[in-house]
């Protein structure tokens, strides 16, 4: 019995191997020689399952998701973070701290003056991105974040996990089109709000000159 497992294991490695270079010998050039590239590896790939990490890495899912990231908005020029502090509340380890800014008067005004996650121990659970009722906060693909000291390095300010919207418009096409839709028509939604209050306003107005006549 033993020795038909070993076998048949040792089968099904010899197998692989073999497809391996197969499926090596198939792209002409090499992947070997010259040709590095994003590699998709499907669950029913027969091949290739070693990566040649770093030259050749894997093509990431659109909600893949590693450590927390703050929008910049290219359109109005402004962070989409308010400083609301809700990412913070609802995070499990409690690795976010926010510091909100003041006007010159001392006033608190809703924006981030600080923003720092402590990525070392970060679960990358996304419930920062999920409560955040602005947007304004993504989970980022970016996982090369190796450094040789865990303090200050992994301890990320505001300049180093602000982002403008085109890069999650890149990493996330599919998310940004749905979200950029309902932007759209909450736009119209108030413009239509906006019209009809304008018109009443109009309409009051007429009906108390008609009743001063």
């Amino acid at each position: 019995m033993f020795g038909k497992g070993i076998l048949r294991g040792l089968a099904t490695t010899a197998r692989h191997f073999v497809e391996t270079y197969i499926d090596d010998v198939k792209r002409i050039p090499s992947r070997y020689a010259f040709d590095r590239r994003l590699i998709k590896q499907p669950l029913d790939e027969e091949g290739i399952f070693t990566i040649q990490y770093p030259e050749e890495k894997r093509v990431l899912p659109e909600h893949f998701r590693y450590v927390p990231m703050l929008l910049f908005d290219v359109e109005t020029g402004e962070d989409r973070c308010t400083a609301c502090g809700i990412c913070a509340k609802v995070c499990p380890p409690q690795c976010i701290w926010i510091v909100r800014d003041k006007d010159e008067k001392g006033k608190p005004v809703p924006r981030a003056a600080e923003f720092y996650i402590d990525i070392s121990i970060c679960m990358g659970c996304g419930f920062c991105a999920e409560f955040c009722p602005f947007d304004a906060i993504k989970m980022n693909h970016d996982y090369e974040i190796a450094v040789y000291n865990r303090y200050p390095d992994l301890v990320l300010d505001k300049d180093e996990l602000t982002v403008p919207t085109t890069y999650y418009a890149q990493l996330y096409p599919t998310a940004w089109e749905r979200e950029e839709k309902a932007r759209e028509e909450e736009r119209k939604k108030k413009e239509a709000r906006a019209k009809a209050a304008a018109a009443k306003k109009a309409a009051a107005a007429k009906k108390a000159a008609a009743e001063k006549k």
